[in-house]
């Protein structure tokens, strides 16, 4: 009986004791992110700089807008009222060329780019003589009259508002200019653009004389 139980010891203390650790549980498995793939993450991106040159640029063709004027406008219908804005638009290459146009939108930026566009597509070429206008010009439209007068270097752009940055788009440094009549700024813009269309050198009056320059100037007619 006494070498059974001893038996029976050496048993117990001899089984192997099965670890937790290495025991697998198939409950506990994590599983995978679906959807992302076995490169996620790898590929680097180019430096801001890279990415802001990579963009692409509005082509610059030489021509500086300035907004002369800003309004909403209502219109009243069978719903209720709505409401728009109108941009009036100046354009110019600062080289003689110079364009007016006007936009409207139901968002401002919209109205302005409207407003550019039709600039863009009213241009006139203003002929420039040293850094004035060629003669003195009054122009018109509607209510609107507009007094120019050539000046000698050193002048200045003698305006206000919107005349003012007409002439500054169109390159002339130096000339003097007088709002007679109305002051409103479609009238007076309007009116400075029709009075510029007016001008001529002594070159385009000889060639439409069809005498020379130095004719012209002796006061010479054609014969």
């Amino acid at each position: 009986m006494a070498e059974k139980e001893n038996t029976e010891n050496i048993d117990e203390n001899t089984i192997p004791v099965a670890d937790d650790t290495s025991s697998t549980d198939t409950s506990k498995t994590t599983a995978k992110p679906a959807g992302r793939s076995k490169n996620f993450g790898d590929k680097k991106r180019a430096p801001r700089e890279k990415r802001k040159n990579n963009r692409r640029e509005k082509p610059d063709d030489g021509f500086k807008e300035v907004v002369v004027n800003m309004e909403r406008v209502t219109k009243v219908v069978k719903g209720g009222r709505r409401f728009r804005f109108s941009a009036l638009v100046v354009v110019g290459d600062g080289k003689g060329q110079v364009g007016v146009g006007s936009g409207k939108a139901t968002e401002i930026p919209d109205a302005i780019r409207k407003a550019i566009e039709s600039a863009k597509k009213n241009l006139i070429t203003v002929p420039i003589v040293g850094t004035s206008i060629p003669h003195e010009i009054i122009g018109e439209f509607g209510a609107g009259r507009v007094l120019m007068k050539p000046a000698k270097e050193g002048t200045g752009v003698i305006a206000g508002g919107p005349v003012r940055n007409i002439f500054e788009l169109l390159g002339v440094k130096d000339i003097r200019t007088k709002t007679l009549r109305s002051k409103n700024p479609r009238n007076v813009v309007y009116a400075t653009f029709e009075g510029l269309k007016q001008l001529r050198n002594a070159e385009a009056v000889a060639e439409s004389r069809g005498i020379s320059v130095g004719n012209l100037y002796k006061g010479v007619s054609a014969s």
